[in-house]
């Protein structure tokens, strides 16, 4: 007669069913507080990091905005105006002096060729600022004005990008650069503002 195996039964008191049932509230309490020092370390790091991204982007936002009108001026033989937003979008506080471009901006077309965008005009392009991020123009007003050589009046157009409620020498600061022959450039926060 063939013997049948049978596998062995804990009985309920034994060790194995004691720690099977999950973590003890000593184990719980220690791990919490580890993740605690852990996430109180990480945290001033995590916002700086989230401060240069957001900085990063709204330059390339800027920058390519400008490779754009320049473009269309080209194409269109002048008469292309990127020029500030002065409402509140995303909850942004309306820039005041005419240096501050924190809300973003737009591009049109200048058919009445007073170097201004008019609620009648046609616009190409707009960006909204995602906010917190304060945008000053160096050297110039509201407005840039892109003739049919893509180039603007004045020598230069430089903007700074500063994280809000600080100061230009934050390391996520930048700075955008352009030539008054187009060429644009992006500079860290020693460089900025930019003056040529």
């Amino acid at each position: 007669m063939p013997t049948i195996c049978s596998t062995p039964r804990l009985r309920p008191n034994s060790t194995a069913s004691r720690y099977s049932h999950g973590f003890t509230v000593v184990e719980l309490v220690i791990t919490t507080a580890v993740l605690g020092i852990l996430a109180a370390l990480a945290a001033p790091n995590l916002n700086n990091l989230w401060q240069r991204w957001q900085i990063r982007r709204i330059t390339e936002n800027l920058q390519s905005s400008l490779e754009f009108a320049r473009s269309e001026a080209i194409k269109r033989g002048g008469g292309v105006v990127m020029q500030k937003i002065t409402t509140n979008p995303n909850g942004c506080v309306p820039p005041a002096p005419n240096r501050e471009w924190d809300c973003g901006w737009f591009i049109c077309i200048d058919t009445n060729n007073n170097n201004k965008c008019a609620a009648n005009e046609p616009v190409l392009l707009r960006y909204d600022s995602p906010g917190r991020t304060h945008i000053t123009r160096t050297g110039g007003a509201a407005s840039i004005a892109f003739n049919r050589y893509g180039l603007v009046a004045g020598n230069y157009v430089g903007f700074n990008l500063v994280p809000q409620d600080q100061n230009p020498s934050h390391p996520a600061t930048r700075g955008l650069c352009m030539s008054s022959g187009g060429r644009i450039r992006t500079v860290p926060s020693e460089e900025v503002p930019c003056n040529r």
